[in-house]
């Protein structure tokens, strides 16, 4: 006899856990189960390890930026110190999650699982368990990629792990993954080159500030090839070769370590969705608008895992977990809000942004555009920092449509303009918040 569960979660990450903790407060039985240690990608191969050396790169770069300025001395990073710094925060992560989970009342398993029918999950090691819903939320993987040797790139994952740091390292793509990394590796001492299929990198943040962000990247020795194809990785004693064209025309970059970086997809090919009638799109699971299985009702999908039209980004994970499982406990047709959601790439400095585009902005009518170069502000001038800049979408009726930054803690300068496109704010309104002072809330009346 199988065990019959009101739920069972597959994925514990970020949206997983906390769907899972939700239904058993709800007084569901409840269980969740992963091959990987508890915590997900975000916890522990993801958002939060590659923020730990990212300390210590930013420290670097402060320092550097500030020579001449009042601080001397040379200083550098200690990678396997700083891998250290890392690990205590990601080492004891698995088991405390774990242990919230059966403190919750969540039967947790560990190991594979797959789909053997509509309502039925087989488990690695435990068997088979009968649902009455399941969520799906395994996240996403690196995307497959075709050309020979690409076996021989090291996923995000491994970079996060390395005892120590190579002299020279090549990122495929040019997203997210590759200019994060790439900055801290620079930061480190590393030659670091960036390998970008496409003619314009970043292509998900303000094409303006992007450009900003490439003439940082170079001036601290990072090397970015546009429309650069690969076509072979070989092995070469201690050393890769990589073979790639640009423009028809063959060239070889030498490297000491290749990391992929070209863009993730849905981890769900493991599952055997089609054993329980689960349909798939765009490599997710395809889903209702409230985060339903559209071939499956018993099923729900939330995350990366999910083919909605939710960011790939953590928070967004979180309450798509939240939502699909208040769904499932009321029997409701919720669907997620994703107003106002805001992406950070966190290079050095960071780059974030929140709303419309401004190509985007403009094919909903008339609207106003306000870009401030601000690497000659207060806030700027007082760090050293040299590149850095704001750009302010609002349409006719001073209505906030998108927020695009560019500089040293404008991550946390992005959440404001989050909460003004959540709340419908305009210009006008968000002018007139006193910010302490200085700080860079306080710039963000001259942004517009």
């Amino acid at each position: 006899m199988t065990e019959t569960l009101d739920l069972i979660v597959i994925g514990a990450g970020m949206a997983g856990i906390n769907a899972a903790k939700k239904a058993a407060g709800a007084g569901w039985s409840v269980a969740i189960v992963d091959e990987l240690p508890y915590g997900g990608t975000c916890a522990l191969r993801g958002c939060d390890p590659k923020k730990m050396l990212r300390a210590g790169a930013e420290a670097i770069d402060a320092a550097r930026l500030l020579k001449g300025k009042g601080v001397a001395g040379d200083t550098r990073i200690d990678w396997p110190a700083l891998m250290e710094h890392k690990e205590s925060f990601t080492d004891p992560v698995p088991e405390n999650m774990e242990d919230g989970l059966k403190k919750a009342g969540v039967k947790t398993l560990h190991g594979s699982a797959r789909f053997t029918a509509e309502d039925r999950l087989g488990i690695e090691g435990h068997g088979e368990f009968t649902f009455k819903h399941a969520l799906i939320a395994t996240g996403a993987k690196p995307r497959p990629l075709g050309f020979p040797g690409a076996d021989r790139l090291i996923d995000s994952t491994e970079f996060l792990n390395l005892p120590n740091l190579p002299e020279r390292i090549v990122f495929v793509g040019g997203g997210y993954i590759s200019f994060e990394f790439a900055h801290i590796a620079a930061r480190a001492g590393a030659e670091v080159t960036i390998l970008d299929h496409g003619k314009q990198q970043l292509k998900m943040f303000d094409p303006d500030l992007v450009d900003m962000l490439l003439e940082r990247s170079r001036a601290v020795g990072i090397e970015i090839i546009a429309n650069a194809a690969p076509d072979r990785i070989d092995s070469a004693g201690d050393m890769e070769r990589v073979t790639y064209s640009v423009d028809g025309k063959s060239h070889v970059k030498e490297a000491d370590l290749v990391v992929h970086g070209a863009g993730r997809v849905p981890a769900v090919d493991c599952l055997d969705l089609s054993a329980a009638g689960i349909e798939a799109e765009h490599g997710g699971v395809k889903v209702e608008e409230w985060l339903q299985s559209t071939s499956n009702p018993r099923v729900y999908a939330a995350g990366d895992a999910a083919a909605s039209p939710g960011k790939p980004l953590t928070p967004v994970a979180v309450f798509e977990g939240k939502i699909a499982t208040s769904n499932m406990l009321k029997n409701k047709q919720t669907a997620p809000d994703y107003t106002g959601v805001p992406s950070v790439a966190f290079t050095i400095p960071e780059l974030a942004r929140v709303g419309m585009l401004e190509e985007e902005a403009r094919e909903t009518g008339d609207v106003e555009v306000s870009f401030a170069d601000t690497s000659n502000w207060f806030s700027q001038k007082r760090l050293g920092e040299t590149h850095a800049g704001a750009k302010i979408i609002s349409d006719e009726n001073g209505k906030i449509l998108g927020a695009h930054m560019f500089g040293p803690d404008y991550a946390e300068l992005i959440n404001i303009f989050s909460l003004a496109i959540k709340l419908g704010l305009t210009v006008d309104q968000v002018k007139t918040m006193p910010a302490a002072y200085p700080t860079g809330a306080s710039d963000i009346g001259s942004m517009f």
